[in-house]
């Protein structure tokens, strides 16, 4: 049986503490040295002297761990799945092993992809801190618990006989019954119920509550909001409840085709002048990226997201979408960054020199001829 050092140190030390209590008031000196003793022992120093070197490989290879075809991490000898404990009563020296390990693993992901699903790897800018929000998970499915319900038949006087032929009449009944019920809707086998998330149950709570426990506490001076759909109005509904904080700590605000109404919303005078001076909505449409487009709604400055095919090779499809006028909803977003983030910075940057940033530029653009 082995014996780590930290139990070779710590052991007299409680037996002799064990003594020492045992006697009078004499003694309290010596508990408050060895207790004064006992705060000075590092035990993370005593657990180093006794582990092997932080040194582990750089691949996985060196780990001798691979990805098999169905992409599960397995021993490349054993064929077993990643163990944690690799080494006994050296949990410093596994944790660092297994964060070697994650590291690997997390830039093969990239790696995958980047090759397999064609996506391309884009750092933020320097300084930008990242919340990401989901308002649209508002409550959790459960299997909704099943009532018993006591048959008649159980208190009555009936023959047991007659009693057992009615259960079996109803058992296939229920049989005949569930049969029907996959075969009409075979992607509900169970009964479910839905239990909304506390203070979470709408998109509207979920932007308030995420603002509340984290947006508002944190030390960023210059907050950015990027609202897709129904998120800007999500971010109507937080300013109308939080209009002053959101003010003071929100520079500039990035919409991508919203779906919110100030009218409908009730949103007041006050911050529909705030959005008209730090809102911008990129919009579906057929016009090049930031052309003014016109907006019936009194609220922000709306310009063309430039939804469109842009590959060289697909020129004749977009004409004939610029000339239909279809839209691409869900593009709004990825085709704006470019322009969202120089809109930030502008922002941030007349924050600081005490400017409003100029939407000008936008809103009087000449637009492009149709090609």
């Amino acid at each position: 049986m082995s014996i780590s050092l930290r139990s070779l140190i710590l052991l007299p030390i409680w037996i002799s503490m064990a003594h020492i209590q045992q006697g009078g008031p004499d003694e309290k000196e010596k508990t408050t040295a060895l207790k004064d003793l006992l705060s000075r022992i590092d035990l993370d120093e005593l657990m180093k002297k006794d582990e092997p070197p932080l040194d582990f490989p750089d691949t996985l290879e060196g780990f001798e761990y691979a990805f098999n075809e169905k992409g599960q991490l397995r021993h490349i000898k054993t064929g077993e799945p990643f163990v944690f404990n690799y080494r006994e009563d050296l949990h410093r020296w596994n944790q660092k092993r297994y964060e070697a390990l994650g590291e690997i693993i997390t830039k093969y992901v990239y790696e995958l992809l980047e090759k397999d699903c064609n996506l391309k790897k884009i750092s933020i800018p320097e300084g930008y801190g990242v919340i990401v929000l989901n308002p649209n998970e508002n409550y959790i499915e459960v299997e909704k618990p099943k009532i018993h319900v006591q048959s008649s038949s159980d208190s009555s006087d009936e023959p047991a006989e007659k009693r057992e032929r009615k259960d079996k009449v109803s058992k296939e009944t229920k049989k005949r019954r569930d049969f029907y019920e996959k075969y009409r809707n075979p992607q509900r086998e169970k009964e479910m119920m839905q239990l909304y998330i506390r203070e979470n149950g709408s998109p509207e709570e979920h932007a308030v509550y995420v603002w509340d426990h984290f947006i508002a506490q944190s030390a960023a001076e210059n907050v950015f909001f990027v609202a897709h759909s129904y998120g800007g109005l999500a971010f109507v509904e937080l300013m109308i409840q939080r209009e002053a904080d959101v003010k003071s700590k929100v520079t500039a605000v990035a919409l991508t085709d919203s779906v919110h109404n100030v009218w409908h919303q009730e949103a007041g005078k006050t911050i529909r002048e705030w959005m008209r001076e730090n809102c911008c909505n990129w919009v579906s449409s057929s016009e090049p990226l930031d052309t003014s487009v016109e907006s019936m709604l009194p609220d922000c400055p709306r310009v063309s997201a430039d939804t469109y095919i842009s590959d060289p090779f697909l020129l004749r499809v977009r004409v004939r979408k610029r000339t239909e006028g279809t839209d691409r909803h869900e593009l709004t977003s990825w085709k704006s960054f470019p322009s969202i983030f120089k809109f930030f910075t502008e922002a941030s940057e007349a924050k600081t020199s005490s400017l409003k940033p100029t939407l000008t530029r936008r809103s009087h653009r000449i637009k492009h001829e149709e090609l």
